[in-house]
């Protein structure tokens, strides 16, 4: 069964090189408030940051503060690191050659805008959101949790999906970290699998964690469950005119 259409198929990885289009893009991300994800060369580590300034006139981007502070460490002794967001199932990558200075108040990071951006349009895994009166039980669990977090599904696509947990519970989570058993309470069936967590964000105003995770070594049967899932989702959307929404 082929639920994607042949305007859904993969895009190539575009490369932004222009001032104007880099600063767009850039703020696109700081804008939705998406989540990056910050790895060092060599450094098997993940952080997360935010963009938080996008100054075209003085080429300047600024990173709100890492998420473990303690990666900062590497960003002062100038070790070059690439950034990773995703916006709208847009990938959103870049490099830095380390030449980024740290900021005291508040706590953040500030360098030149990049000369150019990955932008790349991964419309094959088309992303589900499910609506708020239908939002499906989870449970993440694994030998890296003490005890299981329960939670509900907000999206989900055939690569992975987000997760909204009530109270903070960043603290007992880790990015980067694989989760042997992530359970999700589908329509069509219980599925278990092991996720790898991408993105994590608490929320205070709600008192919410958002989390997104990437299916991790997820067998044959499970992936046809999720893809199967992700099609009745994407043809109840259509059914009710909400193509555009998507």
């Amino acid at each position: 069964m082929n639920a994607l259409s042949a305007d859904d198929a993969p895009q190539p990885p575009k490369v932004i090189t222009t001032p104007l289009e880099i600063a767009s893009t850039l703020r696109l991300l700081m804008d939705s408030h998406d989540p990056l994800i910050i790895t060092f060369h060599e450094r098997s580590q993940r952080f997360q940051s935010y963009v938080i300034e996008v100054d075209r006139d003085n080429n300047l981007l600024g990173l709100d503060e890492m998420i473990p502070r303690d990666g900062e460490r590497f960003m002062a002794a100038g070790e070059p690191f690439r950034v990773e967001g995703f916006h709208d199932g847009v990938r959103v990558a870049w490099e830095s050659k380390g030449t980024m200075t740290i900021i005291d108040d508040p706590h953040s990071y500030s360098g030149p805008l990049p000369q150019e951006v990955v932008y790349h349009q991964r419309r094959n895994a088309f992303r589900a959101a499910l609506k708020l009166a239908s939002l499906v039980d989870i449970k993440l669990d694994g030998d890296k949790i003490k005890a299981p977090l329960r939670g509900k599904l907000l999206d989900i696509s055939a690569t992975g999906c987000k997760l909204r947990f009530e109270g903070d519970e960043s603290e007992r989570l880790q990015l980067g970290q694989v989760y042997e058993r992530f359970t999700a309470d589908l329509p069509i069936g219980s599925m278990t699998t092991a996720v790898e967590l991408r993105h994590l964000h608490f929320e205070e105003r709600f008192n919410t964690t958002f989390a997104g995770v990437r299916f991790h070594n997820m067998s044959g049967l499970v992936q046809r469950q999720v893809e199967r899932f992700v099609y009745h989702l994407q043809r109840e959307a259509r059914r009710f005119d909400k193509d555009d929404d998507f």
